[in-house]
C-alpha cells in the first residue's frame, strides 16, 4: 500500500513540474492575451490519457496498477481536464447524450460560476 501511494505522489510530482514546464513554455512561446499553455497542457492532457488508456484496456501494454499510477498521479496532477474529457467521451460512447450534454455544460458553467462566487466569498473576509 504505503510503496503505490510512494509511486502515486512521485507521479503526481512529474506531472505537476511538466505542467508547470509545458504551460510557462507555451505561454512565452504564444504571447499573454490568451491562456494558451493551459489550453496546451489541457490538449497534450487528454491526447496522453487516451493513449495511456487505450494501451492498458485495448492492447494490454500497460498492468491496471500501472494505468492507475499514470492517469491518477501523472495525469491527475498533469491536468484534471483529460479526466473530464475522457468520462464525456464514455457517455457519448455508451449514447448518454443527455448525461453527456449535463456533464459538459454543468462542469463548465458551475466551474466558472464557482471562480467568480469564490472571488466574492473571498472578498467577504
Amino acid at each position: 500500500m504505503w510503496q503505490k501511494l510512494a509511486w502515486i505522489a512521485f507521479a503526481g510530482a512529474v506531472g505537476t513540474l511538466s505542467r508547470y514546464a509545458l504551460s510557462g513554455f507555451v505561454q512565452k512561446l504564444c504571447g499573454e492575451k490568451f491562456p494558451w499553455g493551459t489550453l496546451a497542457v489541457n490538449v497534450v492532457g487528454c491526447f496522453l490519457f487516451g493513449m495511456v488508456w487505450a494501451l492498458a484496456e485495448e492492447r494490454l501494454l500497460l498492468s491496471g496498477e500501472t494505468r492507475f499510477i499514470v492517469l491518477t498521479g501523472f495525469m491527475g496532477a498533469f491536468t484534471t481536464f483529460s479526466t473530464f474529457a475522457f468520462e464525456s467521451s464514455q457517455l457519448v460512447r455508451d449514447s448518454e447524450w443527455l448525461l453527456a450534454a449535463a456533464n459538459l455544460i454543468s462542469q463548465n458553467v458551475l466551474g466558472l460560476a464557482c471562480v467568480f462566487l469564490g472571488f466574492a466569498v473571498s472578498r467577504m473576509f
